[in-house]
């Protein structure tokens, strides 16, 4: 079976050198918030043309922490898509604020600008723009609104980590922006891990208190903070991925470029680019209105072909008919019926690649 994602193939390029950055770690005897940790953050935020990075558990908590950093809580509503990880919406309700659903544009299935401006209201603090599937969502548009409101803008980039939007890198051009290291992401770890990235000092250094229990000295809490703290391993084996991430990226695009060459034609709606950046594949996303049966017939053929996302998170049982905008979100349900994932990861041999061309054009023959 062609996995649609394969982490270990990632892992055996690095191998040499994470194993020996895990035996370093491991010998210095420190393993949270160490050298590594440091390292990482600066590296990363440089890498991002941002001047502070702040490292913690999980994506879900860098936007959990990003929101109350903002000074974002109870009553508030923070405005995003559905058509997402269950996360986005977790970590606003994490922060004890309140979600509120605008739809998608059908074309990126990013966050539509004027279903956000629909949904505006006295109580919204924030917007959260989700870059899916590896691109920007409209982010002029959506800073354009939020400077006219005066409200925070929250990229959740983590499915776009060195993506660029205006010759900027995703994550640098909101107050703040949220990234994930779960493994299968373009920048992943060897398990959970989270990063905040800003310009303003201020933001900064309300994320650094909020991470460990609000300490700006040992044992003696200044906010009233959470446990999120990036540990030293998973940071070490970060900062050698990091080095490659742009040529890993350049490496989805040489899949995405076969996948476009070779199904050109095909019943399939293919992936759409933003001119105003770049895509860096996390997921090669097409759609079908036979995705049910084509899914089970690559299967068939040896092909695995996954779904982001099954159901939006409006109709999922947590959640249905308790979120305002949640009765008006056509596209969003659209492209759950539609949206399969074809295989994906910058070590996909070539022959591979070719073989899920093929089922996908053998489909319905």
């Amino acid at each position: 079976m062609i996995p649609c994602s394969n982490p270990k193939a990632q892992y055996l390029t690095h191998k040499a050198e994470i194993d020996r950055a895990l035996i370093d770690v491991l010998d210095q005897g420190r393993y949270i918030l160490g050298q590594n940790v440091r390292g990482f953050e600066s590296e990363f935020a440089a890498a991002l043309g941002s001047a502070h990075g702040i490292g913690v558990a999980s994506g879900t908590d860098a936007l959990h922490l990003a929101l109350r950093a903002c000074g974002i809580g109870p009553g508030d509503e923070v405005i995003a898509p559905s058509h997402t990880a269950v996360a986005t919406i977790a970590a606003i309700e994490m922060a004890g604020a309140v979600p509120v659903f605008a739809d998608i544009d059908p074309d990126y299935y990013t966050i539509a600008p004027a279903k956000v401006e629909a949904m505006l209201g006295p109580r919204t603090k924030a917007i959260v723009a989700v870059h899916l599937y590896g691109q920007a969502a409209d982010l002029d548009a959506l800073q354009a609104i939020a400077k006219s409101r005066g409200l925070r803008l929250i990229e959740d980039c983590a499915q776009s980590h060195g993506a660029l939007h205006g010759g900027r890198r995703l994550g640098s051009i909101g107050d703040l922006g949220c990234f994930s290291f779960y493994p299968t992401k373009n920048l992943g770890a060897l398990g959970d891990g989270g990063l905040i990235v800003t310009g303003d000092a201020a933001l900064a250094e309300r994320c650094r208190l909020l991470r460990e229990y609000g300490w700006a000295e040992r044992y003696v809490s200044h906010l009233a903070g959470v446990n999120s703290r990036l540990d030293e391993l998973q940071a070490a084996v970060l900062r050698i991925k990091l080095r490659t991430l742009d040529a890993d990226n350049g490496r989805r695009g040489a899949v995405a470029a076969d996948y476009d060459a070779g199904l050109k034609g095909s019943p399939l709606t293919l992936p759409k680019r933003r001119a105003s950046g770049t895509h860096v594949f996390h997921q090669y996303v097409a759609r079908s209105t036979s995705r049910d049966a084509l899914i089970a017939h690559l299967k068939a053929n040896g092909v695995e072909a996954l779904i982001h996302y099954p159901v939006p998170v409006h109709l999922q049982k947590a959640y249905k008919g308790r979120i305002r905008g949640g009765d008006a979100l056509p596209e969003s349900e659209r492209a759950a019926r539609e949206v399969l994932s074809l295989p994906m990861y910058p070590e996909l041999p070539a022959a591979d690649r070719a073989k899920v061309v093929d089922a996908v054009r053998s489909f319905g023959k």
